[in-house]
């Protein structure tokens, strides 16, 4: 089960330091992401989230983000 949920606001760490973005789409199966295939089920799913600073969408496992 998903621990966020679309419209969630959370941060995640990148090679450019915390960055903190809203939740825009769960995925619970398999699914291309800018040319990569992503994995991700019920168990351990994926989320799309737009950064709040640019208007980059970054794809990000549950465990590399925290809830703000």
């Amino acid at each position: 089960m998903a621990k966020f949920e679309v419209g969630d606001h959370v941060r995640w760490n990148s090679e450019a330091g915390h960055v903190t973005g809203t939740i825009k789409r769960v995925h619970t199966r398999d699914f291309d992401y800018k040319g990569h295939k992503r994995r991700a089920s019920k168990e351990e799913p994926q989320y799309e989230i737009e950064s709040d600073k640019t208007d980059h969408v970054a794809a990000h496992k549950e465990g590399a983000l925290e809830k703000i």
